[in-house]
């Protein structure tokens, strides 16, 4: 007897569709034969015992016999629990268990609990997404994973807690018709929600330069580097930077919770990443944490971070080898992890925003403390950092000690609302300049050599300003289209239509480690 289930794998940040075929031998054996085929890893062989527990706890009887299941195409190598549902279903479907004889409207997934309740699994938001593509109707999954998989339309989802409820709901739909009905979720009602963020700029006292240069950051797509003493505020500022970007829009919002999805980092509430991510791995992140990696890669942290914010504080104290590997996505913004298998892409269009101190100690060039760091140590601290990956970070921003009258002052401090308003005006600015633009992209940090010349012309006197910067500062040419991008943001947040003089001057500040910061 053959009976065959459909389900989905996961691979990267989108999943195929996978036949579960079980087939009873007929021969009749001491106790029932559990083979499972078809490039399975160790989690789906170990399936089998969670299956057969999950059957007859649920109140049914395996038949003594050989039991062979095969996920098919058998060249696609499969991962994780989430086949313990199809699998179950197929063989009660096989010995006759089920009214239903056709699944090919149904794809399920979900695992299975030795009593025979349904478990969550990740990266259902791309399986819910490869159903519909592929023409499925009902998706049949657990109850945890419903509000994630409900986001997709034209799929109806059928959240359930136990492998009985799936037997009753497929013996619905094989008498007439399911009479549950499918649980929905109105994904544009929640990303269009009031957005409240708990941090917010006005909670931050002094730092108008550190404010202004993460206000140009959010407005242009910019990379910043913050270089300040220990409790100056660095962390405090970045934590606060999502709350003034762009919000995102739907199909960003989806792209971003496909990721998360697959990484089993999703709110099982939420359902849906409403906004935009900060991710702040630890210095101890290694290399594959950070880009992602295993022997089928999932995604890492400057993925998890796509269309959102990426915050590495302590910047000299990752291993050189980790910093290193950030130099390829933040120019392609995307990540390929290659395997003898296979290779895959994730995107990880993300900003990067990093912290440091200028020494060991700390207090290099600070007017309250001595520094006690020689000028060898000091040298070899900052050269954990390479110039490549500087050049790689539009914008160096030193953020000083906050002064007493600073801390306690009464003065008003704007708040991330009103510097929101401001950076969605420049981003209006750039999605109209971008509208005709072949390429795809967003911001002006996404600009290309071509599209920098188009759009940052110069004056006579800003021409100088900045050959003088670039003979006196050493500056490369990377750093060189660093400084013409942010200008062209400074200029956007002012609606100024042309480069002048300020806007130069005050991009070329923002290139401090440019300046020999260290040479005092």
């Amino acid at each position: 007897m053959l009976f065959t289930a459909l389900s989905a794998a996961v691979y990267g940040i989108d999943a195929s569709i996978i036949d579960v075929e079980v087939d009873f031998s007929g021969m009749k054996t001491q106790e029932d034969h559990f083979n499972t085929v078809g490039l399975s890893d160790a989690a789906v062989r170990e399936s089998r015992d969670r299956v057969r527990a999950a059957i007859r706890n649920s109140g049914f009887e395996l038949p003594t016999t050989h039991i062979t299941i095969n996920l098919a195409p058998a060249d696609i190598k499969k991962e994780g629990s989430g086949f313990d549902l199809p699998m179950a279903v197929g063989i009660l479907g096989a010995y006759g268990a089920l009214q239903l004889r056709d699944l090919t409207d149904f794809l399920l997934i979900g695992e299975l609990g030795l009593d025979g309740a349904l478990r969550p699994v990740p990266g259902m938001l791309p399986v819910a997404v490869a159903a519909r593509e592929r023409g499925i109707k009902n998706l049949i999954i657990p109850k945890a994973n419903a509000r994630e998989a409900a986001v997709v339309e034209g799929v109806n989802v059928y959240p359930v807690e136990s492998l009985l409820q799936v037997r009753d709901l497929l013996n619905q739909a094989g008498n007439g018709g399911i009479q549950t009905p499918a649980f929905k979720v109105e994904a544009t009602q929640v990303l269009n929600e009031l957005q409240h963020f708990a941090l917010d700029f006005a909670d931050v006292r002094g730092q108008q330069t550190a404010k202004r240069a993460l206000e140009i950051a959010a407005a242009g797509g910019h990379n910043i580097l913050m270089i300040g003493p220990p409790g100056s505020g660095k962390t405090m500022l970045a934590r606060r930077l999502p709350s003034i970007l762009a919000p995102l829009t739907f199909d960003e919002a989806l792209e971003t919770t496909k990721i998360h999805s697959v990484a089993g980092v999703l709110d099982a509430e939420a359902g849906l990443v409403t906004q935009r991510p900060f991710r702040a791995p630890h210095h101890t992140v290694s290399d594959a944490g950070l880009i992602g990696g295993g022997a089928i890669p999932r995604p890492g942290e400057v993925s998890l971070a796509h269309n959102g914010v990426l915050f590495l504080d302590e910047l000299p104290e990752f291993p050189r080898n980790v910093l290193e590997v950030l130099r390829q996505p933040l120019e392609d913004r995307h990540v390929t992890i290659a395997r003898a298998s296979m290779s895959l892409t994730f995107p990880a269009a993300f900003m990067l925003a990093a912290a440091m101190n200028p020494c060991p100690c700390g207090y290099f060039n600070d007017k309250s403390r001595e520094c006690h760091c020689t000028p060898p140590i000091i040298q070899r601290y900052v050269a954990k950092i390479s110039g490549p990956l500087l050049d790689r970070i539009d914008i160096h921003i030193e953020v000083p000690a906050v002064q007493y009258k600073e801390l306690r002052g009464a003065a008003a401090i704007e708040n991330s609302a009103t510097i929101r308003a401001r950076v969605l005006a420049a981003r209006d600015r750039q999605r109209q300049r971008f509208l005709s633009s072949k390429e795809k992209i967003f911001s002006n940090a996404q600009m290309s050599t071509r599209q920098i010349r188009a759009h940052c012309e110069l004056s006579p006197d800003a021409e100088k300003l900045l050959e003088r910067a670039m003979l006196r500062q050493g500056l490369t040419a990377r750093a060189h289209d660093r400084i013409l991008k942010v200008a062209r943001t400074i200029a956007d947040l002012e609606a100024a239509e042309h480069l002048a003089v300020p806007h130069i001057a005050e991009a070329i500040q923002y290139r401090t480690l440019d300046r020999s910061y260290w040479a005092g």
